[in-house]
């Protein structure tokens, strides 16, 4: 298994430091720079001993095969989301089909996996939302999803949920994702998107990732 070290770890702060912890891995690493105040992009690349490194610092891109791996949940404010990378192939056919029995737009559905997890299986958020989709216990238990780390289980818990939103919410995508964010019960007792800070960061990241997975 390969290691892993980030070379911004020495500019962190205590906080940040105090977030490492031995055997971290790679799926909770970003979680790191969510103890800093850093507004950047997150890079990663393995370098000449094979050690995978994440660091919000530019790595020498003419050494290095360098990905702008951007960021999932709530790491890291600032990310450029009309320029972080787009997953157009992963888990393909698994969204296609989910898509396609609960009715629901592939891009739609890709937006969300991209603004939640960033394609990550294993992603767990401090809120305690699990897999690609991050979907909480309760709404694992909803659904049937027996483990959802497993990416076609979890994958079509999400979508399965996301079309019961969307029928709920007459179809209005930005509802539904709002209520996907901060729960239905949220959505109607507001009587439209809650005015909370992360359900409303979450919606802007969708009105830029949305279209640009339909294109």
């Amino acid at each position: 298994m390969a290691g892993l070290r980030s070379p911004a770890v020495s500019d962190l702060t205590a906080g940040a430091r105090n977030c490492l912890s031995p055997g971290l891995p790679l799926a909770a690493v970003l979680l790191v720079f969510a103890c800093t105040s850093g507004q950047a992009q997150v890079y990663r690349y393995v370098d000449e001993d094979g050690i995978i490194v994440l660091t919000n610092i530019t790595p020498d891109k003419s050494r290095y095969q360098v990905e702008n791996i951007g960021c999932y949940g709530t790491c890291i404010k600032g990310v450029d989301w009309h320029t972080t990378p787009l997953r157009r192939s992963e888990y393909r056919e698994e969204i296609l089909a989910a898509s396609e029995i609960f009715g629901v737009d592939p891009a739609l559905v890709r937006a969300i996996m991209h603004a939640e997890s960033w394609f990550n299986h294993e992603a767990v958020s401090h809120a305690g939302a699990e897999g690609l989709m991050q979907l909480m216990p309760a709404t694992q238990t909803r659904f049937d999803v027996e483990d959802a780390f497993e990416p076609l289980q979890n994958i079509t818990g999400g979508v399965a949920y996301l079309a019961e939103l969307l029928s709920m919410f007459d179809h209005d995508w930005e509802l539904a994702a709002a209520a996907y964010n901060a729960g239905e019960g949220a959505v109607k007792r507001y009587e439209g998107v809650p005015p909370f800070e992360e359900t409303r960061e979450y919606l802007r990241r969708l009105r830029i990732l949305y279209p640009r997975y339909q294109s």
